[in-house]
């Protein structure tokens, strides 16, 4: 079956969007290209086993093996693929009540996730809970605001991850929701939040100009959007300057493709979600032109 009639049979919600700069130019070698391909998931709350099929809302959707299906067709024809979580993956079925996150954790391994970052629901067994789930993943769990200073998770959380592919330099960072009134304070101890705008933009400033990332990329547990003043994915990107990516999560929120954002500096940043419970695989795919720079994005979502 060739890339088309794959993507026929899977199915696909939503049409592709295209990001251009206004200095693309036509006479770039297609040997300078690099296609990046980006698959995003988020809030799995330990959903195992597809819905059944008399379920009201999502008869026979989801299931880890129909995603890990997917992700390894995916993988067949494209050469550069990362695999990310935006958080929750804790909590939700009687798999977490019984193995406390051992089985999410080693099927997200046996999947290839290059990271994930931390939702409110992964501290539900509190901090010396997650930290015994850890060596059953092998990725890294990013966030860079919470301090885990003196409590059980010091050190085995890094704020950010740099990954090569194909030449690439990609940046992935990650940001948490305040967990005071969403986490009860005995799970989460003396964890500090650190006010996220700030602590963003200072880390995608420094991959994008200390590190020299050429794409960055945040995991994002702030929820898409709210009707107050709360920090958001949405009031992130118009309050950023060199975020590229942001693909969120805790709102449960289904888009069929990425929102396009201006920035402060007036440049594009894609703002997704991939609903909840494993029943969407979000998918962008970038093409990079390295002379001169610049990019091209396509995004959708795979209902599963």
């Amino acid at each position: 079956m060739n890339r088309k009639e794959f993507i026929k049979a899977i199915g696909i919600t939503g049409a592709a969007i295209v990001v251009a700069p206004s200095y693309l130019m036509a006479s770039s070698s297609k040997k300078e290209l690099i296609r990046l391909t980006i698959l995003h998931t988020n809030d799995m709350h330990s959903h195992i086993d597809p819905f059944p099929l008399n379920d009201p809302k999502y008869p026979g959707l989801g299931g880890i093996e129909k995603r890990a299906a997917l992700i390894r067709n995916i993988r067949a024809t494209e050469e550069n693929v990362l695999l990310l979580d935006a958080g929750d993956v804790f909590q939700g079925t009687p798999y977490f009540n019984m193995y406390g996150g051992e089985l999410e954790f080693k099927l997200m391994s046996k999947m290839g996730y290059d990271a994930c970052t931390i939702g409110n629901h992964d501290f539900d067994n509190g901090l010396q809970g997650l930290k015994k789930m850890m060596p059953h993943a092998n990725f890294p769990f990013i966030n860079c605001n919470y301090d885990f200073t003196n409590t059980e998770l010091e050190g085995a959380i890094i704020p950010h991850k740099i990954i090569m592919k194909s030449g690439l330099k990609i940046g992935v960072f990650g940001i948490g929701v305040e967990l005071a009134g969403l986490v009860e304070k005995k799970n989460y101890g003396e964890t500090k939040y650190l006010e996220p705008l700030e602590i963003a933009n200072d880390k995608a400033r420094f991959l994008r100009k200390e590190k020299g990332c050429n794409l960055v990329v945040c995991l994002s547990h702030l929820g898409h959007s709210y009707h107050t003043k709360k920090v958001s994915d949405i009031v992130l990107a118009k309050k950023s300057k060199h975020i590229d990516l942001i693909i969120g999560g805790h709102t449960h929120t289904f888009l069929d493709k990425p929102i396009e954002i201006k920035n402060k500096s007036h440049k594009t940043v894609l703002v997704t979600q991939a609903g909840w419970a494993g029943i969407n695989l979000g998918r962008i795919d970038y093409e990079f032109y390295l002379k001169p720079f610049y990019s091209l994005a396509a995004g959708v979502s795979y209902n599963i």
